[in-house]
């Protein structure tokens, strides 16, 4: 499976976190192309032909970034401003990324409890991307599950180190799409009726 990781850290060589997912999936070239948004375009003047040609090359888009202000960075979201245009997605009988995966992978500062219904935030990361997720839908990618990292912030050295191999398991695991698990189910449901 191909797969296209854009990563918006605006400050990624300060990042602790998202430096080192990108150092663990550079490892793994030959299956992933990263690709770093603030680093590309410093300017801010999108090459949108070209970003459009690397997600037509893809099956898996991963869009890797630190939760900002319950959100995504604003390179990441003029990136889906700018390249996810009408005319491309839908034109000429097309449907450019229709059938693709999206998978997002949030490095989060605060605790993950304070992130749930009682907790300090009082909203789970799940709920706070749903704008991502109804766009997922809209242009007719598979929202996989979301890989996350709480606790940003306060992170042992050893709890980034964990994290970036379980990051690049996740991003690399070819059965992430939950149709594929329901089939499984459902395949040894009846297995074990029949059985």
């Amino acid at each position: 499976m191909s797969t296209f990781v854009v990563v918006a850290h605006p400050q990624l060589q300060q990042s602790r976190v998202n430096k080192r997912w990108v150092a663990e999936l550079s490892k793994h070239h030959e299956h992933v192309i990263v690709h770093e948004l603030y680093a590309s375009y410093a300017d801010k003047e999108i090459d949108v032909q070209y970003e459009q040609t690397l997600l037509a090359d893809h099956e898996r888009l991963v869009l890797q970034f630190p939760f900002q202000w319950y959100g995504t960075p604003s390179l990441l979201k003029q990136w889906l401003d700018e390249v996810f245009t009408t005319a491309w997605l839908f034109g000429s009988g097309g449907k450019a990324v229709a059938g693709k995966e999206l998978l997002l992978a949030i490095s989060i500062g605060g605790t993950q409890e304070s992130y749930q219904a009682g907790g300090l935030i009082g909203y789970t990361i799940s709920e706070l991307t749903r704008p991502l997720q109804v766009f997922a839908n809209q242009v007719g990618m598979t929202m996989l599950p979301l890989f996350t990292f709480y606790g940003a912030v306060q992170a042992t050295e050893e709890q980034i180190e964990v994290s970036a191999r379980q990051y690049v398991q996740h991003v690399l695991n070819p059965e992430l799409d939950p149709r594929i698990a329901r089939r499984r189910m459902l395949a040894e449901m009846k297995q074990k009726m029949n059985g």
